[in-house]
């Protein structure tokens, strides 16, 4: 099936993150793989999403879960073949789900046979597809991002009895992109999984592609140069494909990552999330409005794109000292739960499997500015397991019944490639799509219905916002502006109930229609409008003239 050829369609995309592995084994061996994914897609096209995210799924070591690649052309065998994948894209295409992949450009793992080639002599021909140096002293302005692991970006080789370098961790050897041939091959990976029909790649860790003496390596022009030329080659031989960009910066150095709309399509706006998390708990907008006031406007055709949670930790990067204490002493008492500079929890226990909070954090996510990521067991309230080394405590297999290993294998439990989640609360008989597809109440339930207003209409993928400023601070309200289509979001961010007065004047002799229930509210008149609502309650409201 050809799908729409709408060339923006990333901007009205619902994306559901998933790694093969944690959604479906259907071989018995306790991995996921290409197969029970094809087996879900029913699901997922209920759920209402329309695009499917990947975590790596080619071969490697799997000592960073697959981000350590050593063959960008094939799959990993635990989670099928060629064929399979093939199969899979297939399926999801007759069902409307587009699907984007992870494309690792920065670094491989170094059981790569370009590393280990250039690894094993000085005059290798592909000794120079690495960054390679005699001494461990050069670019010293670099930050360490793996604080937690890492000492140096430089890691000694014993075989060649010299220094790479390393922006990860020290066995993912980073990239020469100032070497032609590694350029050149790159987008040879990728056309390879373009012609196979994939829809769009997450460029995983785009910031760090050059390095340059007396720089901090990051967002560097060069780098600017290099991915200019990827989507150049990207909007010429295969139009309608999407490119998204992993850049974990504030929004003033990302927006270059647009450029003209000639480089990123998309690009996570990784400082919005942890602020969400805090006006919820600070009960106040001000962290919202300012990073979003904060944030740069972007070309038409460029969007950003938004999650609570994902398969990393919480990064508390893009935030103040005094932001990330507070982040830590709120969410994360429990040293066990801090990971780098992160937190690595799921969205339902960072929340206190408080479902009016999940609710009101969904609600804000797909009203933001930019398209919505759901990662995958977060729309039944999945919880996680802190005590599993490194990020693996949130990527837990999938919960689909109370049955055997949760419905996502009939291998014996101690062969899953993780265990599930057991505890009173969180655990799978506790907490499963079965359950929850059986009530009209669940928490499934309700994200199916937010997800169908949220596509009943474009202005939340492509219209304006403007802040609304209420004497209540407690209160978020914002307009949601495209053509002569106009929404009013109110977000109540309060354990307690709070009354609200909004400006509305603009709008007078409109009325506002509830979208979830259709109801009418009162007409807008000269008067502040006044609005009432519960704990953590919030409205979507289209302006209407009757």
């Amino acid at each position: 099936m050809t799908l729409p050829q709408d060339a923006l369609w990333y901007k009205d995309a619902i994306i559901y993150q998933v790694h093969v592995r944690t959604f479906q084994d259907s071989n018995g061996d306790g991995i996921g793989d290409f197969r029970g994914l094809a087996e879900k897609l029913d699901y997922l096209q209920e759920l209402g999403v329309n695009a499917l995210w990947l975590m790596p799924f080619f071969p490697s070591p799997l000592r960073d879960d697959g981000y350590d690649i050593a063959d960008y052309r094939s799959v990993h065998p635990s989670y099928g073949t060629l064929d399979d994948f093939k199969h899979f894209l297939a399926i999801a295409h007759e069902r409307g789900i587009r699907v984007i992949m992870e494309m690792v450009l920065n670094h491989t793992s170094d059981q790569h046979p370009w590393f280990q080639e250039s690894r094993s002599s000085r005059d290798n021909p592909r000794r120079d597809w690495y960054v390679w140096s005699d001494t461990d002293n050069r670019y010293r302005g670099t930050r360490i991002i793996f604080l937690d692991t890492e000492t140096s970006n430089w890691a000694r080789d014993p075989v060649s009895q010299s220094y790479y370098w390393h922006r990860f961790f020290s066995h993912q050897p980073d990239l020469n992109y100032d070497n032609p041939a590694v350029r050149e091959e790159m987008w040879s990976v990728m056309r390879f999984w373009l012609e196979m029909g994939v829809d769009g790649f997450r460029l995983d860790a785009v910031p760090y592609l050059v390095e340059r003496e007396g720089t901090s390596c990051e967002n560097l022009p060069e780098t600017h140069v290099i991915l200019k030329d990827l989507r150049r080659r990207l909007d010429e031989h295969f139009p309608g494909r999407m490119l998204l960009a992993e850049a974990n910066q504030w929004p003033a150095d990302l927006r270059p990552y647009f450029a003209d709309g000639d480089e990123f399509h998309m690009a996570f706006h990784f400082p919005v999330m942890p602020r969400m998390f805090m006006s919820v708990k600070l009960e106040d907008r001000k962290p919202i409005t300012d990073i979003l006031q904060q944030t740069p406007a972007i070309p038409d055709p460029c969007q950003w794109c938004l999650f609570l949670r994902n398969h990393d930790e919480l990064t508390l990067e893009m935030v103040t000292d005094i932001e990330r204490d507070y982040m830590y002493d709120t969410y994360a008492g429990d040293k066990a739960m801090r990971l780098n500079l992160g937190i690595r929890r799921r969205l339902a226990p960072l929340l206190d499997n408080d479902r009016r909070r999940v609710e009101l954090m969904n609600g804000m996510l797909m009203s933001f500015p930019g398209t919505p990521i759901i990662y995958y067991g977060d729309e039944i309230g999945m919880g996680d397991n802190v005590h599993l080394g490194d990020r693996n405590g949130v990527r837990t297999p999938m919960q689909w019944d109370a049955g055997w290993n949760a419905g996502f294998s009939k291998a014996d439990p101690e062969n899953l490639y993780s265990p599930l989640i057991l505890d009173p609360v969180y655990g799978y008989p506790a907490v499963n799509v079965y359950a929850q597809s059986r009530s009209g109440h669940s928490l499934l339930a309700w994200m199916k219905r937010l997800i169908a207003t949220r596509k009943s209409t474009q202005v939340f993928g492509r219209g304006s916002i403007e802040f609304l400023q209420p004497a209540n601070h407690r209160v978020l309200a914002y307009v949601r502006q495209l053509k002569n289509e106009t929404v009013l979001v109110v977000n109540n961010l309060s354990s307690s109930a709070q009354a609200v007065e909004l400006d509305l004047r603009r709008y007078k002799g409109n009325i506002l229609v509830e979208m979830f229930g259709r109801n009418i509210f009162p007409r807008i008149g000269d008067l502040p409008y006044l609005l009432t609502m519960g704990p953590y309650q919030f409205f979507w409201f289209r302006l209407r003239r009757i």
